[in-house]
């Protein structure tokens, strides 16, 4: 799922047709650990991360120090963000209560 120059999809983006199983299978680790640390942290707020993560970026006080590279973050962030509006689906809700997880 990782793309490296890429943002929110567009609304043709086959991404935003899977399933969410197969959504999550196609994360990358990293982009697991963020909808993790979302729930966990940011009371499940994607708005909360990305403020976190633009803050750390002006230098600003932080919650989490997420990674290295926070423009990667923003990115996933935006294209899981749209994943979810568009299927109407809160991944960590989903992970809580899929099988096997």
């Amino acid at each position: 799922m990782s793309d490296a120059g890429g943002g929110t999809p567009s609304p043709t983006d086959p991404a935003l047709k899977l399933s969410p199983d197969a959504y999550w299978e196609s994360l990358e680790a990293y982009e697991r650990v963020l909808v993790q640390v979302r729930e966990t942290l940011y009371e499940g707020s994607w708005d909360r991360v990305l403020a976190d993560l633009r803050a750390r970026l002006d230098g600003k006080p932080y919650v989490y120090k997420l990674s290295q590279t926070i423009a990667r973050d923003v990115a996933a962030i935006e294209r899981m963000r749209a994943y979810e509006q568009a299927r109407g689906v809160d991944l960590a809700a989903w992970l809580k209560s899929a099988p096997g997880t």
